[in-house]
């Protein structure tokens, strides 16, 4: 080896493996005679630990190692990489371990027969030449690597063919393309493949193309291509593959995907043509000059702006003739490139002014080195101008409280921002369906003459616009159908609906007044006046709102009070104990606060012709003493009224018709200005009329009437209640007896469907299923009178609780409440009920505290068909203290079993019923009866022995 010339040993990285003789005399050498970096090592496990550290390009490796063998060691590198070159070499190689070695992949075998410079260099050489080696697999599986890439690249379709132009292997984008299997034509000619379309020039081109190949050239062909799913024009591109002896080995065509570029090339063409066609109708002008301002190009519209042709502009003579001088600064354009928005005025060839807005930009086209783009911008700066004037209406209108201040703003605005005179403001009267002429101006009225209202009925112009909800615009309005004033000198005409409002008309005495902007400015004016319209009546709105939220206020803080002054009243009616004391609490109670003056409570006589007060609170001056109160429904006073009709009476005013009726003059002298009278009735019982008095008219909304009607109900239930107690607290009682013939009574018709006696003695159970009550049957079987009730809508159950084919004793279950609760309510007692065929017999009894003839007129009005047979005044034993202390102590499931069990017959000597029987009847088990019964008698026990104190204790001897 030569060391002065540069081989792949000086770049190398090799791994030296042993401490023999001649892997030394190797590694030295190595290093002499090459720039390779050397790394020796001396056993199998510190050349594995470097192999993972460090990279290197070979190893060579002697076959002796300490504790195992050269040949073990390439086994395990061979593990983890194949490309790496390894070289063992030993100087006791034989044929089984040279095949070995091989076997194992050695990339090379030397068997080193002595230690001589020729061996080590023969040595060098061989590693030199196994590392060219494994450059070369290296590039090769690089290059394979990237044809593989490229083969399978997505983006365009590939084929490989052989020498004679024959398909060998095609890639997916390729196969993709055709609706068939590529595989199934492998080995057919290139040119006769699926891919091309049938025709002869197709197939001749591609095949020149192959042809080109074969000759060792590249080439280049469009094929259009029709595939299935869309139109392709593609470029092929083929190119020979050689071996290294020049051969043609195979011919790759690839294709590139041109269709866009060819499309793109086609609209390119397209835009050339727009392109001239545009700057032949454009509205911007295109002009470009030289450096002196002579025109070197003129656009064919430049009559857009200017009104002269192209020849025209070009006699005119220099650029600054058109557009004035000075329009820009030579230096600062030379500077920037481009200057935009250069505002400047010309005029055109009918003398009229436009404003531009002017681009100059430095160019080299042809002769031309200014090109000037100019854009009339006349009409939006008369917008700018108008959208201004239209600002300010805005504003105007936040400060406008009314329509018809509204309406005048815009008709006064119009002129600056529609550049129109006349001009008018309908606004529409909901009450009157008309659209009435809140504003106009004086040119309106001199074209129009005067604007009379208009009927919503869309019959004529105006009135269609606001019904139709649509804008009309007339160049002229002489020819629209609806014009009702032939007469009127208006030519251009608009009418604009304002929303539930109105209607806005503007308008000229000159036809096509409206152009696009006016129109659009016309719209924002009448849509800026219509949200104006809506503010007001919002807030107009807010104002109502906030006066209906006052008044709701001041409602509930009245209400509040007489909530307080009612919870009052509730409390210590709680507390009172005799209707005197009731009578009084409320009155009080009414005229504490100060707000009603005066409050009274009558009674009606006997004869009910008169209403007497019984009690009074307040201010009254008098007046009770002054007059009386007759019971009537005509002209009386309220509290007289009330009593006849049993209504609430309210007179909102006494001094609105002060001489209907001469109680009003009497109030009135007292300040007592509206009166509020209310019947307290309790189970359809009057107990009198409670009257209130205010001294200021309307003092009873319907919050307070509501109240004070609840009140007078609430009032009559504490009266019932005191006189119910006093009742219970007296000795003396009236018995009546009533002979009923109304059929209608729930025991007539049971005992008249079951052809039989019913007897009710007394045992009414309320429970939160119903009413029930217990009768007892004669002369018919229980069979027949269970059948009976059974068709009796009134009756929700029957059960058995003793007896059989003769008589015995039911407990019915009602759907409504039973006389006895009924009488009870006004301190009544049912004694007794005895109902047969031909007739009812009733018992009442009436305690001393008690209207009686509040219980008979109950029974009068209960029942169609009776009369009070018998009436007895007798005393009455005082252990009602005690029966009520019993009941106390009873619940009402004790109370339910034990006269469950009475009526059954348990009690009696013999027994009628077993308790068993009974506790069947009730469903319950027989030890949880008598468990009741046990409870039941050891509480009636207690209230007898250990309440009642004994009058005198017998002794006996």
């Amino acid at each position: 080896m030569n060391p002065n010339c540069n081989t792949v040993l000086d770049t190398a990285a090799i791994l030296v493996v042993g401490d023999t003789a001649w892997i030394t005399a190797y590694a030295g050498t190595l290093r002499e005679q090459s720039g390779a970096t050397v790394h020796s090592v001396s056993t199998a496990a510190a050349a594995r630990e470097r192999l993972r550290q460090t990279a290197v390009d070979c190893v060579v490796t002697d076959y002796s190692l300490p504790e195992t063998t050269g040949l073990e060691l390439v086994r395990r590198v061979r593990d983890t990489t194949a490309t790496l070159p390894i070289i063992l070499g030993t100087a006791d190689g034989s044929e089984t371990l040279a095949s070995e070695a091989i076997e194992a992949g050695v990339t090379d075998y030397i068997a080193v027969t002595d230690q001589s410079e020729a061996a080590v260099t023969d040595a060098l050489r061989r590693t030199e030449q196994a590392l060219r080696e494994a450059q070369r697999s290296v590039t090769q599986r690089e290059r394979a690597r990237q044809f593989d890439a490229i083969f399978h690249d997505t983006r365009s379709a590939t084929w490989v063919l052989a020498p004679d132009g024959a398909l060998t292997r095609v890639n997916q984008a390729a196969r993709d393309m055709v609706d068939a299997d590529a595989d199934a034509v492998v080995g057919d000619p290139f040119w006769t493949l699926p891919w091309w379309p049938d025709d002869s020039q197709t197939s001749a081109d591609i095949r020149r193309l192959v042809d080109t190949a074969r000759r060792g050239e590249f080439g280049h062909a469009v094929v259009i291509q029709d595939a299935v799913t869309s139109h392709r024009v593609l470029e092929l591109s083929v190119q020979p593959v050689t071996d290294e002896r020049g051969d043609l080995v195979s011919i790759i065509v690839d294709s590139v995907d041109i269709t866009d570029r060819v499309d793109l090339e086609r609209e390119l063409r397209r835009s050339e043509e727009l392109h001239r066609v545009t700057l032949n109708n454009m509205t911007d002008t295109v002009l470009i000059t030289d450096e002196d301002g002579a025109y070197t190009y003129v656009c064919p519209n430049v009559h857009f702006i200017f009104g002269y042709t192209a020849d025209e502009i070009r006699e005119l003579g220099t650029i600054e003739n058109l557009l004035g001088d000075d329009l820009f600064d030579r230096e600062e354009l030379a500077e920037a490139g481009v200057l935009k928005n250069l505002e400047t005025t010309a005029t055109d060839k009918a003398g009229r002014e436009h404003t531009l807005l002017v681009n100059v930009r430095e160019v080299a086209i042809q002769d031309g080195t200014l090109l000037y783009s100019c854009r009339d911008i006349t009409k939006r700066k008369q917008r700018e101008q108008a959208l201004a004037t239209l600002q300010e209406t805005a504003r105007d209108f936040l400060y406008a409280e009314t329509h018809q201040e509204i309406a005048r703003h815009v008709v006064d605005d119009t002129p600056d921002v529609l550049d129109l005179d006349a001009s008018a403001v309908y606004l529409f009267d909901a009450d009157d369906n008309h659209l009435e002429a809140a504003a106009a101006s004086p040119a309106m009225r001199n074209a129009h003459g005067p604007l009379p209202s208009v009927h919503a009925d869309g019959r004529d112009l105006t009135s269609h616009s606001f019904v139709e909800n649509e804008a009309l615009f007339f160049e002229d309005v002489h020819d629209a159908d609806r014009l009702t004033n032939p007469a009127t000198d208006l030519r251009s005409a608009a009418y604009i609906p304002l929303g539930n409002h109105g209607v806005f008309v503007a308008g000229s005495t000159d036809v096509g007044a409206f152009d696009d902007v006016t129109r659009e400015l016309a719209d924002l004016l009448a849509a800026t006046a219509e949200a104006a319209l809506d503010r007001v009546d919002r807030e107009s709105q807010l104002r109502e709102q906030d006066r209906e939220l006052q008044r709701r206020n001041a409602q509930l803080t009245a209400l509040n009070r007489i909530n307080g002054t009612i919870r009052e009243i509730d409390q210590a009616l709680v507390q009172s104990e005799t209707r005197e004391e009731i009578d009084h609490t409320v009155c009080e109670r009414l005229t504490a606060d100060g707000r009603f003056q005066f409050a009274w409570i009558g009674t009606l006589d006997g004869a009910r012709e008169t209403v007497t007060p019984q009690a009074w609170a307040g201010t009254d001056r008098g007046y009770l003493d002054s007059r009386s109160f007759p019971v009537s429904d005509d002209g009386v006073e309220p509290a007289g009224r009330t009593a006849a009709t049993g209504a609430v009476t309210l007179v909102s005013n006494v001094a609105a018709d002060l001489r209907a009726a001469p109680w009003r003059k009497d109030a009135i002298s007292r300040d007592l200005l509206s009166v509020l009278s209310i019947p307290l009735l309790y189970n359809d019982l009057s107990y009198g009329v409670l009257t209130v008095y205010a001294e200021t008219p309307d003092a009873f909304d319907e919050t307070v009437q509501t109240v004070l009607a609840e009140l007078g109900e609430t009032i009559a239930a504490a009266i019932s209640a005191s006189e119910r107690k006093r009742a219970l607290l007296t000795t003396s009682m009236t018995r009546l007896e009533y002979a009923v013939s109304d059929p209608s009574f729930v025991l007539t018709r049971l005992a008249g469907a079951a052809d039989c006696t019913l007897t009710y003695d007394g045992g009414v159970q309320q429970t939160a299923n119903g009413n029930y009550v217990f009768v007892t049957v004669e002369d018919a079987p229980l069979d027949a009178v269970v059948d009976a009730a059974g068709g009796l809508r009134a009756v929700e159950d029957v059960q058995r609780i003793r007896g059989g084919d003769t008589g015995g004793v039911l407990r019915i279950q009602l759907s409504e409440p039973f006389l006895a609760t009924e009488l009870a309510d006004h301190g009544a007692v049912l004694r007794s009920v005895s109902t047969s065929r031909s007739g009812t017999r009733l018992i009442v009894d009436v305690s001393g505290g008690a209207e009686v003839r509040h219980v008979s007129r109950f029974v009068s009005e209960r029942f169609d068909d009776v009369d009070l047979t018998s009436k007895q005044t007798r005393e009455q034993a005082s252990e009602h203290g005690f029966y009520a202390s019993v009941l106390d102590r009873l619940t009402d499931r004790q109370l339910e079993v034990v006269e469950t069990a009475y009526y059954s017959g348990f009690f009696e000597s013999p027994r009628k019923a077993t308790g068993e029987a009974v506790a069947d009847s009730l469903d319950i088990s027989p030890q949880a009866f008598y468990q009741h019964i046990r409870a039941a008698q050891r509480k009636l026990f207690a209230a007898l022995i250990d309440d009642h104190t004994p009058i005198s204790t017998r002794h006996t001897d």
